[in-house]
């Protein structure tokens, strides 16, 4: 059975929240073994503030990368087939030939670090048939918010265990400070990730016009 997807218990843990949340997102909860779990927790919220309070800065690349390639050892080492790949910089974007397009195309999702009023991560799980992406923002907003007028992103909560926001596919590869931008593209980065068993191949995915 899946679970619906959490929201973050403080103003910091963003990170870790959207991490479990992908592993949530691809896995029945009674395959997800609590060792992911701990780990997820035990190596996030690394992150110090200025005045020296630890988690309160949230979580580092550095830790998301480690997280990262815990996960793929970890389901290479055990039975449970879980994949992660780290991508950083120019990589990192949303288009056409885009490392996390076309993990979206294969079922996979991809956990990013973006700009929401300061640096934040958030779970990308699926793409419309107008390329807009569905989206679990762990930061929790009513529905009845006005927050994103304007913006053309759409809040719903509507599909607890899939998506929060529908968000254009335009709002991500910007590089200032706005609503959901991945930012400069020496700072990005994301986490792909994948259930094996549920992955699809390139060819599973290869559209035909006539």
């Amino acid at each position: 059975m899946k679970s619906p997807l959490r929201y973050q218990f403080s103003e910091y843990d963003c990170g870790p929240t959207t991490m479990l949340n992908a592993v949530s997102y691809l896995f029945e909860r009674e395959e997800i073994p609590p060792e992911i779990i701990r780990n997820v927790m035990l190596y996030s919220l690394d992150c110090y503030s200025q005045k020296g309070e630890p988690g309160r800065a949230g979580t580092s690349r550095m830790a998301m990368m480690f997280l990262s390639n815990w996960l793929d050892g970890f389901g290479r080492a055990t039975n449970l087939p879980l994949s992660s790949q780290y991508l950083a910089g120019k990589s990192v974007y949303i288009g056409q030939e885009s490392f996390i397009n076309d993990a979206l195309h294969r079922g996979g999702v991809a956990v990013v670090r973006l700009f929401y009023d300061v640096e934040h991560y958030a779970l990308l799980t699926g793409e419309t048939a107008d390329g807009s992406i569905l989206m679990f923002d762990p930061w929790y907003v009513p529905e009845e918010s006005d927050e994103f007028q304007g913006t053309g992103i759409e809040l719903t909560l509507q599909h607890p265990k899939a998506y929060n926001r529908i968000v254009p596919a335009a709002c991500f590869n910007r590089e200032e400070n706005a609503p959901y931008a991945l930012g400069p593209i020496e700072d990005r980065e994301a986490v792909l990730l994948f259930n094996e068993h549920t992955k699809k191949t390139a060819q599973d995915t290869i559209e035909y016009f006539i």
